[in-house]
């Protein structure tokens, strides 16, 4: 990449920004000049951007000018508020905030699927894409395991269950969940502004009536985007998302059955490989803390039986880093764009 872009981060102090910036400036980007961009509460922190310290700053009329990329990582109403700005500057815009789904013309992407999917999902990127939405990291994850699952044969049925963590849902998600823990240690009220219940020391499947966040349009989400990067092939896959009382890290316990008995070390070897990484029985399973930071997928499998015997029916339990992923699949989408305008700005 000779050309030195323009980036701007709306969102730049939202976990997800942080992790974005990190990841970007890291990458084949990190020679790009940064933007960073927040609401007024945030403005005039500092942040390493690439080589360089920069402040974050309100998003103002010329905010965007001659920006080449744009990453919208903070809430979906700002991203409502400012993405046809962007759009009118020219510039290519990856949306982390799941505001733009349904927006004409607007993709679903993972582009760590793209060597093994099929003709359905590689439809429709061109020129005049307006942005590209990063999929849901447990739908990238799911559609990863079971692609690969299938160089064994069919996969007879599937069955997810998700552990969220309160990252999802931002830094005032975890604030409360922490709050509510230091809060039920020294016997005082807990808040329940975000969550609307007690999410301490307990897994959910629904949050209270007034919560400022939904468990069901988050499960319905990882459902579409799974949908959308399967390209309608007939392996479907049930999935049930509980909330889970971590900060960070998601979990994925997933049941599958083939249509034909395998050996364990089959399945682990048909697993492994590009974004995801086996971890064999005789080591510490994967778990949230292990994949804290980790790019890949970490996975253990074992017989439904617990028998090392050949069979159809297998667990397999794989924890990833929401956010990292989430910035790694963003990354992939803004390169799949650099390839659409290798000369700068589209015209």
């Amino acid at each position: 990449m000779t050309e030195k872009y323009k980036i701007a981060i709306i969102g730049a102090a939202s976990l997800r920004g942080k992790e974005l910036n990190e990841v970007l400036t890291e990458s084949a980007f990190s020679t790009a000049e940064f933007v960073l961009i927040d609401d007024e509460s945030q403005v005039g922190q500092l942040e390493a951007a690439g080589d360089e310290p920069t402040f974050i700053r309100r998003i103002e009329r010329d905010s965007l000018d001659q920006a080449d990329f744009v990453f919208f990582a903070g809430t979906p109403e700002v991203t409502q508020e400012h993405w046809k700005t962007a759009l009118s500057a020219g510039a290519s815009i990856v949306d982390l905030s799941y505001a733009l789904e349904g927006e004409p013309g607007v993709l679903v992407r993972a582009p760590w699927l793209l060597d093994q999917t099929t003709a359905a999902y590689s439809e429709d990127l061109n020129l005049s894409t307006p942005a590209l939405i990063p999929a849901h990291p447990v739908a990238v994850g799911l559609r990863l395991l079971l692609v690969r699952l299938q160089e064994l044969g069919e996969v007879r049925c599937a069955s997810a269950t998700v552990l969220e963590p309160a990252s999802e849902y931002g830094r005032a998600a975890m604030d409360e969940l922490h709050q509510q823990t230091v809060g039920l240690l020294s016997f005082q009220s807990l808040p329940k502004e975000i969550y609307d219940t007690q999410v301490a020391f307990n897994v959910v499947p629904s949050l209270g009536d007034s919560a400022k966040v939904n468990l069901g349009e988050s499960e319905a989400r990882i459902r579409r985007h799974y949908a959308l990067l399967s390209g309608g092939e007939p392996s479907e896959v049930g999935i049930q998302l509980l909330h889970a009382p971590v900060f960070h890290g998601q979990g994925i316990s997933l049941a599958v059955e083939l249509d034909q008995p395998h050996l364990l070390e089959h399945v682990e070897a048909a697993l492994g490989g590009e974004h995801i990484d086996v971890v064999l029985g005789d080591v510490d399973p994967p778990n949230n803390l292990s994949s804290a930071g980790q790019s890949d997928l970490l996975v253990r499998v074992r017989t439904q039986s617990g028998v090392e015997d050949a069979t159809n029916r297998f667990w397999i339990w794989a924890s990833l880093d929401n956010l990292k992923v989430a910035s790694l699949n963003a990354l992939a989408c803004a390169m799949e764009l650099q390839r659409l305008r290798p000369k700068g700005k589209v015209q």
